[in-house]
C-alpha cells in the first residue's frame, strides 16, 4: 500500500475468502470488484478476524433452525435471527455462512458504528513525486497528492458475493443501516462520499445476509426502521433444549466429565426459571469451566462459581447474596443431581 495514512483506518468487520472463481461481468456504469484492482489492495482482506466455530455442534434442533435459514437464503432473502443473549445466534449464523462455500464477512454492530464504517470512505492519501530533468542541470519536481477510497466490510461483501454476518444488528443506530435498504431491495449499494459512476455498486448475485439481534427488551437495543424490517425474514430463537445444551457444553469444555456437564446444565436450566436474569448456554459453559478447576465439588463451590458467572448481571452485593441463596435452594431441591446431598 503506497502513501501515508491521514488517520487510522476504521474497520469494524472481518472476513475470510474462498477460492471460488468470480464472474467479471456487470451492467455498464456500475462498479465491480474485478474492475477496481488498482483502487485497493485486495490481499489485505484475508487478514481480518472471523469468529471461530470449533465448538459448534449439531442436534436435531440445530439442524431444524439451519434448514429454515437455508430456505430463505436460497430464496435470496436476508434473515434476521432474534433471541436472548447467549442462545447461540452468532454461532448458528456463522455455521450457516461457512457452509455456503462463499467468502464470509463479519460485522459487529454498536452504537458508534456509522455508515462509513459499513461502506468505506476516503481514509487514505497517496503521494506521488515526479522528477523531470527537462533542461541540462535543471530539475523540475512535481508532487501529486490524491485521496484514496478504502472499502469497508459491507462493500466488500456485496462485491465479492460473500455471506454477510451482521452481529448485534439492532445495537447500531438505524440511520447507519439505511444503506441496506437499496442493497436488499434494488440490488445496488450506494457509497456516500463517492462521485460519478463509482458511487454505485451492483450487488453480486451470490451475496446473502444473516443478521442477529437481541430481543427488543434488552438495554442498548434500537428498533430498526420498519422499511428495513419489511425486507427481512425474522426467525425468533430461544434457548436450545437440554440435549443440545449438554452437547454444546461438552464440546466447549475440554475433558469435561459428562456427568458434571449434565448436572450443570440441569442446575442452570432450573435456575433460569427462578431468577429474573438471562441464564444462557454461554453461562453453562463458563460454569463447567469453573468447576473443572476444582477437585471437590460441593454446594458452596457450585454456588460460588454460578454467582461469579452471573455476577456482572446483578447491580449490588445484596442482589448477589440473594442470587447465591437461590442457587443453593435449587441445589437443595435435589432435582438436578449436582451436589444435591451436600446441599440438603
Amino acid at each position: 500500500m503506497t502513501g501515508g495514512n491521514r488517520r487510522e483506518r476504521k474497520v469494524r468487520g472481518s472476513q475470510i475468502r474462498s477460492s471460488r472463481e468470480e464472474p467479471t461481468t456487470t451492467p455498464a456504469g456500475r462498479r465491480h470488484a474485478t474492475d477496481r484492482a488498482t483502487d485497493r489492495d485486495t490481499a489485505e482482506r484475508s487478514d481480518r478476524f472471523v469468529p471461530d466455530d470449533d465448538a459448534f455442534v449439531e442436534t436435531s434442533a440445530v439442524r431444524a433452525l439451519k434448514s429454515r435459514i437455508d430456505r430463505w437464503l436460497e430464496a435470496d432473502r436476508p434473515v434476521h435471527l432474534v433471541g436472548p443473549t447467549g442462545c447461540g445466534k452468532t454461532a448458528l449464523a456463522m455455521a450457516v455462512a461457512r457452509e455456503r462455500d462463499r467468502p464470509v464477512v463479519f460485522i459487529n454492530g454498536d452504537a458508534d458504528l456509522e455508515t462509513s464504517d459499513l461502506v468505506g470512505e476516503f481514509a487514505e492519501s497517496e503521494r506521488h513525486t515526479v522528477n523531470d530533468k527537462y533542461v541540462h542541470n535543471v530539475q523540475k519536481q512535481t508532487e501529486v497528492v490524491r485521496d484514496r477510497w478504502v472499502d469497508n466490510p459491507l462493500t466488500t461483501a456485496v462485491e465479492d458475493g460473500a455471506t454477510l454476518v451482521y452481529n448485534e444488528f439492532s445495537r447500531t443506530k438505524p440511520v447507519a443501516n439505511n444503506v441496506l435498504l437499496s442493497v436488499f431491495e434494488e440490488g445496488v449499494l450506494e457509497l456516500p462520499g463517492q462521485r460519478g459512476e463509482s458511487r454505485y455498486v451492483d450487488v453480486h448475485p451470490e451475496f446473502r445476509a444473516v443478521l442477529t439481534s437481541n430481543s427488543a427488551e434488552y438495554a442498548g437495543v434500537h428498533r430498526p426502521q420498519d422499511a428495513l424490517l419489511d425486507r427481512l425474514v425474522g426467525i425468533h430463537m430461544d434457548f436450545y433444549d437440554a440435549d443440545t445444551e449438554r452437547a454444546i457444553v461438552r464440546e466447549a469444555v475440554d475433558d469435561a466429565d459428562p456427568a458434571v456437564v449434565a448436572d450443570v446444565v440441569s442446575t442452570l436450566r432450573a435456575l433460569r426459571d427462578e431468577v429474573d436474569l438471562t441464564v444462557g448456554t454461554r453461562q453453562m459453559v463458563m460454569t463447567a469451566e469453573g468447576l473443572s478447576t476444582v477437585d471437590a465439588v460441593d454446594a458452596d463451590t457450585v454456588a460460588d462459581v454460578v454467582v461469579d458467572v452471573l455476577g456482572s448481571k446483578v447491580a449490588t452485593r445484596d442482589e448477589a447474596r440473594a442470587l447465591r441463596e437461590t442457587v443453593l435452594s435449587v441445589l437443595a431441591a435435589g432435582t438436578t443431581g449436582l451436589t444435591s446431598d451436600s446441599a440438603e
